[in-house]
């Protein structure tokens, strides 16, 4: 978690850096093949030099990017979890629980849609 040190320091409220301490150690622990990088001052998750999950802070969520594919491929269980979303990121928000099943599966879905992809994006 090292590498996130300076990204956290710098989120003031602290119930919003605990859990997104809680998220980025919960993909290092469940992810240990993934390279924890921070790039364009976001935390962020690849696997062989390419994306696979990043993150960024906002007033009231948290924000999970899996790329516009994850989203479109999972749209309606992120509708059905209640969370809203654009065409490149999902809202998290700071006062709900977060689906650990549901980002597990984009975390999946994209480790497995990316597997021979030679790009940082699709």
């Amino acid at each position: 978690m090292e590498v996130f040190a300076e990204f956290l320091e710098k989120i003031e409220n602290i119930q919003h850096r605990e859990r997104t301490e809680e998220v980025l150690r919960w993909v290092s622990e469940k992810y240990p093949n993934l390279t924890p990088v921070v790039k364009w001052k976001q935390p962020m998750f690849t696997d062989h030099g390419t994306y696979i999950i990043g993150f960024s802070v906002a007033k009231h969520h948290l924000a999970v990017a899996p790329e516009e594919a994850g989203i479109t491929h999972f749209t309606d269980e992120i509708m059905q979890a209640g969370y809203s979303h654009t065409k490149g990121l999902i809202r998290f928000p700071w006062n709900s629980q977060i689906d650990y099943a549901l980002l597990e599966k984009m975390i999946d879905f994209n480790i497995f849609d990316k597997a021979d992809c030679s790009t940082f994006w699709r």
